[in-house]
């Protein structure tokens, strides 16, 4: 198997698929690959190291296929591989480099001629209405809202008020800005007006 034909399996490419999408997404693979080899060497871990230290939970030839684009990292794994690194997880995704340096750190981009929109260090999520969102945004969130929650052993299970730094992770989860998940939570009916 090639490794063209190991990445498109890996991210569920079809050959029906667009070849701009398929090329993309082995870009993005070799990408993040790339940023996690780049962040473990900072560390000045070997892949044995990081195997010893996640007690066997990344294997060395687990984590080298992740840092080849050969295979994908779920988003749990990506967490925890981030814990062990003791860095926060956006810092594991690739950087945009299309993207200007405003976007990329979550503020939002003014148009020409226009004052920058400035967007609030907070984001309050309604976490009675999350149940009734449909598709993978659901699963994602509840999944992501639900460590901050254990993390800040809040449970109070009807709200959370989410940082500036936690929504741009949320934000490179899904692939957009800070600015166009907060608007996205709006259009969905979990953010509560501040």
């Amino acid at each position: 198997m090639s490794k063209n034909t190991k990445v498109s399996n890996m991210v569920n490419i079809r050959p029906e698929d667009d070849d701009d999408d398929a090329g993309a997404a082995r870009e993005y693979a070799s990408a993040l690959g790339n940023r996690l080899r780049s962040v473990r060497k900072q560390k000045h871990l070997s892949l044995q190291a990081v195997e010893a230290i996640s007690h066997q939970e990344f294997k060395a030839s687990v984590l080298g296929a992740y840092e080849r684009g050969e295979r994908a990292i779920s988003v749990p794994r990506l967490q925890r591989l981030a814990t062990i690194y003791s860095v926060p997880v956006d810092q594991l995704l690739p950087k945009d480099e299309n993207v200007s340096p405003l976007a990329r750190h979550g503020a939002p981009v003014p148009e020409e001629g226009k004052e920058p929109v400035v967007e609030p260090a907070k984001v309050t999520v309604d976490l009675t209405k999350l149940s009734a969102v449909a598709g993978p945004e659901r699963d994602l969130l509840r999944h992501f809202l639900g460590m901050i929650q254990l993390q800040r052993q809040d449970f109070n299970g009807r709200m959370i008020t989410i940082r500036a730094d936690d929504l741009k992770i949320i934000a490179s989860l899904f692939g957009m800005t800070s600015s166009a998940m907060s608007r996205r939570l709006e259009e969905l009916g979990l953010r509560i007006p501040a």
